[in-house]
């Protein structure tokens, strides 16, 4: 009952005026973002994070929250009509949703993959309702020494965020750690590695980075190889409607991807992407007819879709409950709501009570209105595509320009911002991923700081953290992924 009246309060104060735009402009945003590859769900985020710093917290949080699941949306609408994933999770959609388009079959392929995104992600939204309350009660007993260990083991995990190198991916998590320790020590005072420069004192923040590394790094990369706007295939509203058979054939596709993609948004890592792909196979295994897979099977459309949106919502669950980001999406969500104060963890959920539901009721409210959007306007967003790059990308390096400098007032985030989207760039063409980056400035303040109180109550003798159960089993969690990942890339170097 509790749970109900609860849901019911966020539903009251996320039904006002200002929530209400800033749920329905996240979407939009996100469905937009969606549509344009290259720029993704963490670049927007990353360019609207300075715009959220005058807004209410709550509908802030509930803005980027709505850019980061909207994006899930938008990126089926070019796999199908264009067959160019607008972002990483809606390659797999690309295999079959494209065929059903060259087969007349467009409208029903975006219609199921709405449809099944509208399910999946109210049942995401339902398993977030339900378990990360109970996570962060579990937390509640947790000390410096858990959520250290809580660290280094999402630190490891997080090193193969890409899914590519992973001692490269561990180098730029080690990076980012490195640029977290700059500035004033909180624990001493002492003003640590600012070369200097005054401005470094307050430490180098996660907006300029974030926005450098995955913005500007990207405008960069479009100015150097400008993408080439595809014709699309035509819609007619009409024609939106699958039929009896296709519907039949969907309905369990979409209720295994919103089961398998929940539990493993949960898990760090790129979980939309593996919930899609894991979605596809155990569609293809189950399928009675596995050879239209690749052709035009409607089930390769229902069930990731479906996968990677109840992923998006099992995502926020360590986040709210945890207060530990497991992919980049939500290391800038955690960003936006350290600008307003709000230090989310174990306490969150109870002293932040109010806001916690209203973000839960604005993801449903958000879903629907998604469902709304991208069934009629999907000619509008599709041409979204045809924009000039020379008109597109001058504005948003306008926007994110004014967003940096924003926040703090300050020309030295510009020039943060300069040197990161100048990185971020280098990085990109010699294989190296800003996202652990990030990742390790985000995770590198709570290693530290925890690490540091843990050897406090243990007067500096670090065995002493296996004596904690929880601590233990979580640091030998740490070393067997660590070791793993290093014979892994051992055997791969042998080959």
């Amino acid at each position: 009952m509790d749970l109900l009246n609860n849901l019911a309060s966020g539903f009251v104060a996320a039904m006002s005026q200002g929530n209400l735009i800033a749920c329905f402009v996240g979407v939009l945003i996100g469905t937009i973002i969606g549509v344009l590859p290259g720029i993704g769900p963490v670049g927007a985020m990353a360019l609207l994070l300075p715009f959220s710093f005058g807004m209410d917290p709550a509908a802030g949080l509930i803005m980027l929250a709505g850019i980061y699941y909207g994006s899930m949306y938008g990126g089926s609408t070019t796999s199908i009509l264009l067959n160019v994933p607008g972002e990483a999770v809606s390659i797999v959609t690309c295999m079959d949703g494209y065929q059903m388009a060259r087969k007349g079959r467009a409208g029903a392929a975006l219609a199921i993959a709405a449809i099944g995104s509208f399910i999946a992600g109210t049942a995401g939204i339902v398993g977030l309702m339900l378990f990360a309350p109970a996570l962060g009660n579990f937390a509640l007993a947790f000390g410096p020494p858990e959520y250290f260990a809580v660290s280094l083991l999402g630190i490891i995990l997080l090193s193969n965020l890409s899914g590519g190198s992973f001692l490269k991916s561990f180098l730029m998590v080690i990076v980012g750690m490195m640029i977290s320790t700059i500035g004033i020590d909180t624990t001493t005072g002492f003003n640590r590695f600012n070369i200097g420069i005054f401005e470094m004192a307050r430490g180098i923040e996660l907006l300029p980075v974030a926005m450098g590394a995955f913005g500007l790094a990207e405008i960069l990369a479009s100015a150097v190889e400008p993408y080439r706007p595809a014709e699309a295939i035509k819609v007619r509203l009409r024609e939106l409607y699958p039929d009896r058979n296709e519907l039949r054939r969907s309905i369990w596709p979409i209720a295994r991807g919103s089961l398998i993609g929940f539990p493993m948004g949960v898990l760090p890592g790129p979980a939309a992407v593996i919930a899609s792909l894991a979605s596809y196979k155990v569609e293809k295994s189950v399928s009675r007819h596995p050879e239209e897979f690749g052709k035009g099977a409607i089930e390769g459309v229902a069930g990731p879709e479906s996968a990677n949106n109840s992923a998006s919502a099992g995502a926020m669950v360590p986040l709210l409950a945890l207060g530990i980001p497991f992919n980049a999406a939500t290391a800038l969500l955690l960003g936006g709501l350290m600008i307003h104060g709000i230090s989310p963890g174990p306490l969150f959920i109870t002293e932040h009570a109010g806001l916690f539901w209203q973000v839960i009721a604005s993801m449903y409210i958000g879903n629907l209105i998604l469902l709304v959007l991208n069934l009629p306007l999907v000619g509008v967003f599709a041409s979204i595509m045809r924009a000039p790059v020379s008109v597109l990308m001058p504005t948003i390096t306008a926007i994110m320009l004014i967003g940096a400098y924003s926040v703090n007032n300050s020309s030295f985030d510009l020039w943060l911002l300069l040197v990161f989207g100048v990185l971020g760039f280098v990085m990109k063409r010699i294989d190296f991923q800003a996202a652990p980056l990030v990742i390790g400035l985000v995770l590198g303040v709570i290693f530290e700081q925890k690490l540091r109180q843990g050897l406090m109550m243990v007067d500096g003798n670090f065995l002493r953290f296996f004596e904690r159960p929880v601590t233990a089993t979580l640091l030998v969690l740490a070393i067997v992924m660590l070791l793993w990942n290093l014979v892994a890339y051992a055997r791969m170097k042998i080959r």
